[in-house]
């Protein structure tokens, strides 16, 4: 038996929970037609496979048609979803695992547009600002077909072989009614706080009766909104405690803030630059004001922090849910006592920003996550050993010497700097950023475990790389800032680089022209701006940092906000020529009909970069396969076998950015899956 509070086990209800760790109710967007088919099940089944106590799903399955996802959500109203949940239920039973999964009714948390187009239904005619949909004000029966609508999904759970639903409750429709920010009725259901719990309640009730007493039943709500007007920290301790009181459920699962902005979600679910588990406190004071079964997440990455939550008593189960996505095996490593091989969680947040934009959930270092069925979390062996050769020692070629080391083969990395790291290295130079670098750093300590041979400082030519006599050579060389995007006055230019490195000093009035719409665009703005200098940043998307997405773009809003920065979209630089000490502007628009121009003193560029891709053109006549990938191959997991050369000594692929501008994911996933069959 082990002394570690995290290996501890649980007795919730008739539920033996064989360790401290749960993963919280989430969804990562795998359904398909609403169902938790191939990708949604190899996923959950490895975090249960990798030592979890409890995994939950779905964070917000829809119990009624009036609440359609709007990301791709599980549809819990539906009957054919039974069989599909009970092969992923007895798939994470047979790991040793608890799952339970969440139920939702979105309320205005939705859009109308969406699913069966119902007119989204609310306790106001209140919008949501995140989902912008005008709801109707809820009818008394809204109100009982939506509470049999809960109580008949949750049987579908049970017979699915889940062993609870938790109801989710901030943000969604029953906090609605909760809230006295969105509830407006009258009568039974609105005004007093008795009155505001009643819906509450009677979704408690009608799943009780319906699902029995032997199935878990918990509610994940919020015990302070933190917002004028809302439920505040007295409040939502007396709700905490009508909740335990009502006899119907076996958990409290806390959280504090509110989830109807963007700035809301951010701060209730922290990104990195951010104070870690900044809620934790508090879902102990509820805890403690309850004497009852405790469950909270919110930024709890690291396994010392989920340890002292368990140790000082301040929750029962702690949640370390994006921990997982970057690491599903935390628990076997811990037992192991192989801790420091634990993959951090940076908060890049990558994965919840995705859904947002209707992708799919992948971790920014972790490619394997949601591609379980395709992609290993744990590398085999090859057949044979082979010399391979890296180039670049970014994370693209970082993870390609970690996973080729992996399977066995002799690897040697060319890195031209003097340490690892390449474009992380700018990204780190942001304070709220510098968690980033832990993606260098874990693979750096892999990496030198498993015997790479690292040259730093040394500036790989074709006759270097050849002196290695490899048989394989994988360029992850990376890019260079890309500002020549002009029809007139590129010389006068600088680029986001230059100025993050700080290579170039700032202006004084700068206009910074970003047409990329990353994070570098924003974080050369803070610099310009934390300078004194006065910044307009001007794009011709009719979006603002597209690439940046919703939750990361908030930190820079609050930071650009207030330091008076001017946004401007839909315009287009075309040309810079000197004037006078300064610079002139001419600008346009893909609208047309526009000519204006600006009078500044610096103009700095964000255009993404351009592959250093001079070396792999230099190798690629005398490679086996000229460099080329077969396509087929790769995405069926199959070895490269191209040889269209036969005198050729090497194979030759480049990955990253060395192929084009794309983003560390990306770098990444090319570096995995090539690696992992060679």
């Amino acid at each position: 038996m082990s002394n570690d509070p995290l290996l501890q086990p649980y007795q919730l209800k008739h539920l033996t929970l064989r360790n401290r760790i749960i993963v919280t109710a989430h969804e990562p967007a795998y359904p398909e037609d609403g169902m938790p088919k191939g990708r949604y099940r190899a996923y959950t089944v490895e975090r249960a496979k990798g030592g979890v106590a409890l995994t939950m799903t779905a964070g917000s399955a829809a119990v009624s048609r009036d609440s359609p996802p709007v990301f791709n959500n599980l549809l819990a109203y539906k009957d054919e979803i039974v069989p599909w949940v009970r092969d992923m239920t007895d798939a994470v039973h047979e790991q040793g695992a608890a799952i339970m999964i969440q139920l939702t009714h979105l309320g205005r948390r939705t859009r109308w547009d969406k699913g069966d187009w119902l007119p989204v239904v609310a306790p106001s005619h209140q919008r949501e600002a995140a989902h912008r949909a005008f709801p109707k004000k809820i009818e008394d029966w809204d109100i009982e077909r939506i509470i049999k609508d809960y109580a008949d999904a949750a049987e579908r759970m049970k017979a699915g072989g889940m062993d609870g639903v938790e109801l989710e409750a901030y943000g969604h429709l029953i906090d609605q009614f909760i809230s006295p920010l969105t509830n407006a009725l009258e009568g039974p259901y609105g005004g007093s706080l008795d009155n505001r719990l009643r819906f509450c309640f009677d979704v408690l009730k009608a799943i009780r009766n319906q699902v029995g007493a032997d199935f878990i039943l918990g509610v994940r709500y919020t015990a302070d909104e933190r917002l004028v007007g809302g439920v505040d920290r007295e409040e939502g301790l007396e709700i905490s405690r009508r909740l335990k009181e009502s006899g119907l459920i076996d958990y409290l699962n806390v959280i504090r803030g509110h989830i109807d902005t963007d700035p809301g979600l951010t701060d209730v679910i922290p990104i990195q630059g951010m104070a870690s588990a900044p809620h934790l406190d508090f879902a102990g004071e509820v805890r403690a004001a309850t004497q009852f079964p405790t469950f909270h997440a919110a930024k709890i990455q690291d396994v010392a922090t989920a340890r002292h939550a368990i140790a000082s008593g301040k929750v029962d189960m702690v949640g370390m849910t994006r921990a997982h996505m970057s690491d599903p095996h935390i628990l076997r490593k811990i037992i192991e006592k192989r801790e420091e091989d634990i993959r951090p969680c940076v908060g890049a947040n990558y994965c919840l920003d995705r859904i947002y934009q209707g992708g799919l959930a992948f971790c920014i270092h972790n490619a394997a996550t949601g591609r379980e069925e395709t992609m290993p979390h744990v590398i085999d062996k090859a057949e044979a050993r082979r010399k391979i050769v890296i180039v670049g020692a970014g994370p693209a070629g970082l993870e390609a010497a970690r996973v080729s080391a992996e399977r066995g083969h002799e690897v040697v990395v060319f890195e031209a700097a003097n340490d690892a790291g390449g474009q992380i290295h700018l990204t780190a130079r942001s304070e709220r950023r510098r968690e980033m670098m832990s993606i260098i750093a874990w693979r750096m300590e892999q990496c030198l475990k498993l015997g790479v041979v690292f040259k730093f400082n040394s500036w790989a030519d074709a006759d270097a790389v050849m002196a290695e006599k490899p048989d394989v050579v994988i360029i992850a060389t990376g890019g260079m800032a890309h500002s020549d995007v002009l029809s007139k006055g590129n010389e006068h230019l600088v680029s986001s680089w230059d100025i993050i490195s700080g290579d170039v000093k700032p202006g004084q009035n700068v206009l910074l022209y970003d047409d990329a719409g990353d994070h570098a665009g924003l974080q050369a703005a803070e610099i310009l701006a934390k300078s004194g200098a006065r910044v307009e940043i001007m794009t011709p998307d009719r979006a603002f940092a597209p690439e940046v997405m919703a939750m990361n773009l908030v930190p820079y809003m609050r930071s650009l906000q207030a330091l008076d920065v001017t946004f401007t979209v839909t315009y287009r630089l075309d040309a810079v020529e000197k004037k006078d000490n300064g610079l002139l502007a001419r600008i346009g628009s893909d609208y047309g009909g526009i000519a204006q121009q600006r009078d500044v003193d610096q103009i700095v560029v964000n255009h993404g970069t351009i592959p250093l891709d001079d070396l792999y053109f230099d190798l690629k006549p005398g490679s086996s396969n000229r460099g080329a990938v077969n396509h087929d191959a790769l995405l069926a997991g199959l070895p490269q076998t191209l040889n269209a050369n036969p005198d050729g000594t090497y194979q030759l692929f480049r990955i990253g950015d060395a192929v084009a501008a794309r983003n560390t994911h990306a770098a990444i996933y090319d570096a995995l899956r090539l690696a992992k069959d060679l």
